[in-house]
């Protein structure tokens, strides 16, 4: 699962999460490798003719698209969450892509860890609520992600405030 509870510093709890990233480094390269392979093989049909000089811009702009286009979904994907559980507080800080930071804190006793199976952006929407907000959690996670985080979440709090 793309989180992970870190271990607790005292009654301070700690979860992290991350999306999933299904194309590492290694796996871009032979991606982009393969498909300019597969563009060029075709042209060498033409290989000595003019033809190919005038294929040849569309088939660069064809690979750096595909390129551009990788490159950006995985800057998109850099968002981690924070979730700091402590007896006093609690605090979700987002670092989006694009060095976006944002924070919510609750008193986590009037903290309630709630899943909307229809009407939020995904199904099984994951919010927090208790602060002067709602704010979203693992959303970018699978649907049963999403159930599991939830229970763990109930059960975290519920082991905060003694229950």
């Amino acid at each position: 699962m793309p989180y992970q509870w870190l271990p607790p510093e005292g009654q301070t709890k700690r979860l992290h999460l991350w999306p999933h990233r299904s194309l590492d480094q290694r796996g871009f390269v032979l991606f982009i490798g393969a498909t300019a392979g597969l563009i060029a093989a075709p042209a060498l049909a033409v290989l000595g003719s003019p033809v190919l000089w005038a294929l040849l811009p569309f088939l660069l702009a064809a690979v750096g698209a595909i390129w551009f286009a990788l490159r950006k979904n995985a800057r998109d994907r850099e968002i981690i969450e924070d979730l700091t559980l402590a007896p006093d507080r609690m605090v979700l800080t987002r670092h989006g892509p694009r060095r976006q930071h944002r924070a919510w804190e609750a008193n986590p006793y009037w903290v309630r860890v709630t899943c909307h199976p229809k009407g939020g952006p995904v199904p099984n929407y994951l919010t927090l609520s208790g602060g002067p907000r709602e704010v979203e959690i693992g959303a970018f996670l699978s649907e049963e992600e999403r159930l599991a985080l939830k229970n763990e979440l109930s059960t975290a709090l519920n082991g905060l405030r003694g229950i």
